[in-house]
């Protein structure tokens, strides 16, 4: 391991190994230094990918649990061994980790295992995971931190009655009541996990609509969904308390205005109140390295601090905490750093929720078209007359497809169904080139398919869909 380097990034998370592969590629020498001891930061070890194990196992047994009698299959009485399900989950997470640490020695990225922090312009010292200490001299830094689990004043979470996000992904059993602190992405996916293997589940959201941000129409039918799949959602509600012996939970709810409160009993408690972005031990104060008023570090629009040579990306800066943005950031800063002309463009950035059905959006909403005073259209199409939803027995949710009543440009869409999140990518695309509705609808799609409903959503826009 040299100890002089093009770039030194302090992260080895979606942002942070990319950005390093990335930098590698255009010929810098790299090293990436990450503290956890596996590579792949929150998303790869304790988010977005053992949540999508469990999510897809869950499906898997909600279905054989009586699913699939309405296609004439019986499968009698249904087990889960949530041991060999928490193994699944882990040899996955292996597996994945140990594919990233492959990359790193293929391009010559060097590997610092340890905490690093900024001591100045060029230099970056780490403390070894091994008890040493070293300092990496360095042309430039990229922080990307990622960030932490959010936590709510007088609630300790203790990742065995209490949990957060990491706490939830390994439980030892399936809870009999799960209340869930938080109607947003997090939430509600690891709530549909444990509610496919047999937990009552309660969401407790402080807002008066789940996933708040999204299209309203979209959240409205969402929880509509929820409801029926036996989700106890109370808005507009907030927690006061919550109390634990060794097995169980008592939460104090009452309504966000203020009221009488009540209280819920329960045996797992999930708090999902969001993210924040990590910056604890990284010297940035000692640095000069400005700071946003939430906690962020404050960059310029090519990703670069008010130090000279110094960098972020990733949930550690502004924008949506999502693995794929902060991916396209650590191409983009790792292009610039090598004197390219990295770009991202963030009306391209799509979010989903992996329940059942997904929700998947990129773009503007109605809300926000409506708030700019943006002239639109609206393309709309459900997929209860689709002809592949209907034979799998998937009809929940709708596409929705905005576009400028002038140029006809995609402005945004949103679809809730089956297959949402890999729908989506087609939109995206539209919008990243900055095509039309009408270039969406005279595009040939597979027949029968679930993506002839983003054709139809498109076609509606310019108010002539053939199948509605």
């Amino acid at each position: 391991m040299s100890d002089n380097y093009d770039l030194v990034v302090i992260g080895g998370g979606p942002g942070g190994y990319v950005a390093s592969i990335r930098a590698a590629q255009l010929g810098l020498k790299v090293a990436c230094v990450e503290m956890r001891g596996t590579l792949g930061g929150t998303c790869l070890n304790v988010g977005c990918i053992p949540s999508k194990a469990l999510l897809h196992a869950s499906e898997l047994f909600d279905e054989a649990n009586g699913g699939m009698e309405k296609f004439g299959i019986s499968t009698g009485k249904v087990s889960i061994d949530v041991s060999k399900l928490m193994d699944h989950k882990d040899g996955i997470v292996t597996d994945l980790t140990n594919g990233i640490a492959y990359l790193f020695k293929k391009n010559k990225v060097d590997y610092v295992e340890g905490r690093g922090s900024v001591s100045g312009a060029g230099k970056v010292d780490v403390a070894l995971n091994d008890g040493k200490k070293t300092t990496l001299n360095t042309k430039n830094i990229v922080i990307a931190t990622g960030s932490d689990v959010a936590g709510l004043p007088g609630i300790d979470i203790d990742e065995k009655i209490v949990v957060s996000s990491t706490g939830a992904l390994s439980l030892a059993k399936v809870p009999k009541h799960m209340v869930v602190i938080g109607g947003g992405v997090i939430g509600l996916e690891l709530g549909s996990v444990w509610k496919r293997l047999g937990a009552d589940v309660t969401v407790v959201e402080f807002m008066d609509r789940i996933t708040p941000e999204m299209d309203g129409e979209v959240s409205k039918t969402f929880a509509r969904i929820l409801k029926k799949q036996g989700f106890k959602l109370k808005l507009k509600s907030k927690v006061t308390g919550v109390k634990t012996t060794k097995t169980s939970a008592t939460v104090t709810v009452e309504a966000a205005a203020g009221g009488k409160e009540e209280t819920i009993k329960c045996d797992a408690v999930l708090v999902a109140v969001g993210r924040k972005p990590y910056t604890d031990g990284l010297g940035l104060a000692e640095a000069g390295i400005n700071m946003t008023d939430r906690g962020q570090v404050d960059i310029n629009d090519h990703f670069e601090t008010n130090v000279k040579g110094v960098y972020a990306i990733g949930d550690v800066v502004r924008g949506a905490m999502l693995a794929h943005k902060a991916e396209d950031e650590g191409v983009a800063v790792a292009e610039i750093i090598a004197g390219y002309a990295g770009h991202v463009n963030y009306d391209a950035i799509p979010g989903v929720i992996y329940t059942m059905p997904e929700v998947a959006s990129v773009g503007k909403t109605e809300e926000q078209l409506k708030a700019d005073g943006v002239a639109y259209s609206v393309g709309k199409f459900p997929f209860t007359a689709n002809s592949r939803a209907k034979a799998n027995s998937q009809t929940d949710g709708f596409v929705k497809i905005l576009s400028s009543q002038d140029t006809d440009k995609v402005l945004g869409a949103h679809i809730i169904g089956a297959d949402a999140g890999n729908m989506i990518a087609e939109v995206t695309l539209a919008i990243e080139k900055g095509l039309t509705a009408e270039d969406i609808a005279y595009t040939c799609h597979a027949h029968p398919t679930e993506t002839e409903a983003v054709k139809e959503a498109a076609m509606a826009a310019g108010g002539s869909p053939i199948h509605m």
